[in-house]
């Protein structure tokens, strides 16, 4: 059997709805669904089979429905079924096709779950991508874990994932923060000018002035000594030091945000320089290549909303035929000054992906950035690419009730090491999935650490560590050769007939599905939720076993039983670190 029971009983459906209705296209069959039903009262499953032919057989559903429920039953999975509202039909499976899945579990260990829908298709999953100009910060850190957690899950269901890390290191921006570090270096070097007066001099203001550039500004000192400074020791002319202290301060924030993302987990595989596409003529090849398709124009756009005439200056300038592609107006790609928008340095990089042969391009953006997606869409369309974009909302930071909002080191901002050094990586990254990415979150510092069934972080690592300490016992009492996935595989499994046992194992059959769901909807927060669930099951099936000694997991006089059950507790830790795979947590082995 396969271990995706969903799956086998989807496939056992259509061999059915053929016998009922023959002849049916692909294409309608391919509609077929099994899912869980929407009241546990129902059955196991539910399955639309009905619906989605009565169109093309020409007859009703409810008669297809009827033929269905006689014809279901005749395999080995179906125990029954009945018809449901206008077409429905839901399914009791036999009690042995669920308990014949801990064998496949144990078998595949955290493979279970893998999943060979994605065929291969080659995804790029762009992640957190900050401007290279100081410590990561909270936000940041939810676009990490969202994006991380993601490209995770694809892999597990058969997508060929690359990681990547878009740095935008050619805007105004890094220009700033090449100020800002040539002031920590003239504090490192004594010379006697107030920020407030270096402010002054600075185009647009200082803009970075966190504690964090301190050490950048010691390193530059170190490096280039006095020589970025004039000739009479004041600060020297931007033309002598600005490159090679913007190109320094880069390298070295670059270095610190790799440094904060490995310490929650998080490795790209790929890094790509903003700078390096500009210098290299990446936007001039994207734009002629628009333009050779009749897809850029010069010409004027109206006011944007909520702006009066008087606010806006219309002009001629180089559009993209956004709206040609889905979205609400044409889009600048040059500013006022002759030099490209952000948008246009943005197609040419999405653009060298689709060149690099990815099928499907993944990006995780902050919430603020949602005005972005359609134009952004658009762009992939006109090269022939398709782009799906992930928003995250912003994360409150609690601690004893109350907001938290400033950082020791930063001085503004809450950074990633604040709450990593609060409550650890896999805390962090548990809770940032507890919640869908679009949906605002309270991040509470006390209950992330709090050992109780309100904090799932704790209440999911319980479990399995409850699953190990069995397991543990099992190997002082057993030998370890008998308590080996390999040896709990053949063991006899029709003692797990208890209701608590079932619902387990009912539970566990769910995670393939629960995979390739998540998958295709792009929502990991599924696997936290679906460990939550699990963990609940065990946990109830633990306290049951402390009430009703016929159902404790270790009992001397029953050998048959307790190997049953022992198979059933390490599915259920396989499955757990299967999950926490994915989330990129670390499986506890014991709670302390």
């Amino acid at each position: 059997m396969d271990d995706n029971i969903f799956a086998a009983v989807r496939a056992h459906v259509v061999q059915a709805l053929h016998g009922v209705v023959p002849g049916l296209p692909a294409e309608v069959t391919a509609r077929v669904e099994v899912t869980p039903p929407r009241e546990a009262g129902h059955g196991d499953m539910a399955t639309n089979a009905a619906l989605v032919a009565a169109k093309a057989a020409g007859r009703k559903p409810q008669e297809i429905a009827a033929a269905l429920v006689a014809a279901l039953p005749a395999g080995p999975l179906v125990a029954g079924a009945a018809a449901a509202g206008p077409g429905f039909v839901n399914l009791r499976l036999h009690e042995d096709a669920w308990r014949g899945l801990l064998p496949l579990i144990l078998r595949a260990g955290e493979a279970y779950g893998d999943s060979d829908l994605g065929a291969g298709v080659r995804v790029n999953v762009e992640y957190v991508s900050a401007n290279p100009t100081g410590p990561m910060h909270i936000g940041h850190c939810r676009g990490a874990v969202v994006g991380d957690a993601l490209a995770n899950l694809l892999a597990k269901a058969g997508f060929d994932v690359t990681k990547e890390f878009y740095v935008n290191d050619a805007g105004n921006q890094v220009t700033a923060l090449a100020w800002a570090a040539y002031f920590r270096y003239l504090q490192a070097l004594g010379i006697a000018i107030t920020e407030a007066d270096f402010s002054e001099i600075v185009p647009g203001g200082l803009q970075y002035r966190g504690d964090y550039l301190i050490p950048l500004g010691e390193a530059l000192a170190a490096r280039f000594g006095p020589s970025l400074l004039s000739a009479e020791g004041w600060i020297g002319a931007t033309d002598d030091w600005l490159a090679p202290v913007r190109e320094s301060a880069i390298a070295a924030m670059l270095a610190q945000i790799r440094d904060d993302l490995a310490a929650l987990g998080v490795v790209h595989d790929v890094f790509v320089h903003e700078r390096e596409l500009v210098a290299q003529g990446r936007v001039d090849d994207a734009l002629a290549r628009l333009a050779a398709e009749g897809l850029v124009y010069q010409g004027r756009l109206d006011p944007p909303k909520g702006k009066t005439i008087e606010d806006w200056e219309p002009r001629d300038q180089l559009l993209f035929r956004a709206t040609s592609f889905g979205d609400d107006v044409d889009r600048p790609l040059q500013k006022s000054d002759g030099s490209f928008t952000y948008f246009a340095n943005d197609i040419a990089y999405h653009a060298g992906k689709i060149a690099r042969g990815f099928d499907l391009m993944i990006d995780i953006w902050g919430a603020d950035h949602g005005g972005y997606v359609k134009r952004m869409q658009a762009a992939a369309k006109a090269f022939g690419g398709t782009l799906d974009v992930v928003l995250c909302q912003i994360v409150h930071v609690l601690k004893g009730g109350q907001p938290l909002r400033m950082s020791k080191r930063a001085g503004t901002f809450i950074t990633l090491r604040d709450l990593l050094d609060e409550v650890g990586p896999d805390a962090v990254r548990f809770t940032m999935l507890t919640r869908k990415s679009d949906a605002q979150m309270e991040f509470d510092l006390d209950q992330a650490v709090a050992q109780t069934r309100e904090n799932p972080v704790f209440y999911v690592q319980y479990a399995h560590a409850r699953c190990r300490s069995v397991l543990r016992a099992a190997c002082e009492s057993l030998g370890e050769n008998a308590v080996t996935s390999a040896a709990l595989a053949g063991a006899a499994l029709e003692s797990l007939s208890d209701p608590a046992e079932l619902a387990l194992l009912r539970r566990l059959g769910a995670w393939p599905r629960c995979v390739e769901a998540a998958a295709l909807a792009r929502e990991p927060h599924r696997i936290a939720f679906f460990l939550y669930d699990l963990a609940a099951d065990f946990h109830m099936l633990w306290h049951r076993g402390r009430d009703a000694a016929a159902l404790r997991f270790l009992q001397a006089d029953q050998p048959a039983e307790t190997l049953a059950r022992l198979a059933l507790v390490a599915a259920t830790a396989v499955t757990i670190r299967s999950g926490l795979a994915v989330m990129g947590v670390t499986p506890v082995e014991e709670m302390r």
